[in-house]
């Protein structure tokens, strides 16, 4: 096609439009051949593919195009569609003077999910059994039985569903939390992999504003591999709901941040000598551990003494527990 191109251009001038629908069946060395004659502008390349063209399509093709993402239609759209598809005799059911309720056609366009396609397979389905060529909501629920959730495995629906899971669980969302995990359960994501998200959550986003909250998250991630589905569902949604209403606090993820990268930036510190392991023989000749006074050893467990680092990298918050660790903190800035 590209030869014919060439001599199309050669002879006549014209130019030519290359269409390649699901461009992403083509491996990255196929793409490669594309490259050159695209950027002669032997071809003007337009592909078509149901995939993220960043993930799927070679860099060098996506940095010299143009990308449209087309989105899903609308119900008030496929309602619009289905209500053409009724009327037109020619490329429609016209012809069969069917009578369909807009009761039905509001199902049909709430449970495509926006797929145009499925609408009208589940039309062509009712006007084969409607009786007395009229559909009313029960033809139309019999028709479309079974809602497919639009999800994939490893791209744009997989990352942003999580993504939204985790966001609304920061953010104290209960009910949005409920909905995104029922979304991913629906769709047959690794259950695994939502309970790992959980864990990383509790730790990350409530930390020790709630302290039981990695507890309950990491309760959730043993239980569900000794249960598994369907039930498991109900084990990721306690601990999900209780990761949502938990109060929340960054400050240990931000304390760890900060510290490594004190140790990335800076001089690394070298372990003072009363601090060094004394656990081998001859080690206090070194003056390894020389000096270290044991806190358990003293008045409320607690001595005064120089651990080597001068720095502040943990801050706690003001919400549930870290209260009492700011208190515990203000009592020792005292001493």
């Amino acid at each position: 096609m590209i030869e014919t191109a060439k001599n199309r251009r050669a002879n006549s001038g014209k130019k030519t439009i290359l269409f390649l629908d699901e461009i992403h069946r083509l491996n990255k060395a196929q793409q490669d051949v594309l490259l050159p004659d695209v950027e002669r502008g032997v071809v003007s390349l337009i592909g078509a593919t149901t995939h993220n063209p960043f993930f799927f399509v070679i860099n060098a093709l996506v940095s010299r195009s143009q990308i449209f993402e087309l989105q899903p239609l609308s119900e008030d759209e496929i309602f619009g569609l289905l209500k053409r598809a009724l009327a037109d005799d020619e490329r429609g059911l016209g012809r069969l003077k069917l009578k369909a309720d807009d009761e039905a056609l509001r199902h049909w366009a709430k449970v495509s999910d926006g797929d145009a396609r499925r609408a009208l397979n589940a039309l062509e389905i009712a006007a084969r059994t409607a009786e007395n060529g009229k559909i009313g909501l029960a033809t139309a629920e019999e028709s479309i039985q079974k809602r497919v959730v639009r999800y994939d495995a490893d791209e744009d629906e997989h990352y942003d569903t999580i993504s939204a899971f985790i966001k609304s669980m920061r953010g104290s969302d209960a009910d949005a939390t409920l909905y995104w995990l029922a979304k991913m359960l629906l769709a047959g994501e690794d259950i695994r992999f939502i309970a790992r998200r959980i864990v990383i959550c509790a730790a990350e986003d409530v930390g020790l504003a709630d302290p039981r909250a990695l507890l309950v998250a990491n309760a959730c991630f043993q239980s569900i591999e000794l249960v598994g589905m369907p039930e498991a569902r109900i084990i990721l949604a306690e601990a999900a709901v209780y990761i949502a209403t938990a109060p929340k606090s960054n400050a240990s993820y931000y304390g760890i941040e900060n510290a490594m990268d004190s140790v990335k930036k800076g001089r690394v510190k070298l372990v003072p000598k009363h601090l060094q392991s004394a656990a081998y023989k001859s080690a206090k000749k070194l003056g390894r551990g020389v000096g270290y006074e044991y806190s358990h050893s003293h008045p409320k467990h607690y001595v005064e003494q120089d651990y080597g680092v001068d720095e502040t990298f943990y801050t706690p918050g003001e919400l549930g527990y870290e209260k009492k660790i700011a208190e515990f903190l203000a009592w020792l800035k005292q001493k």
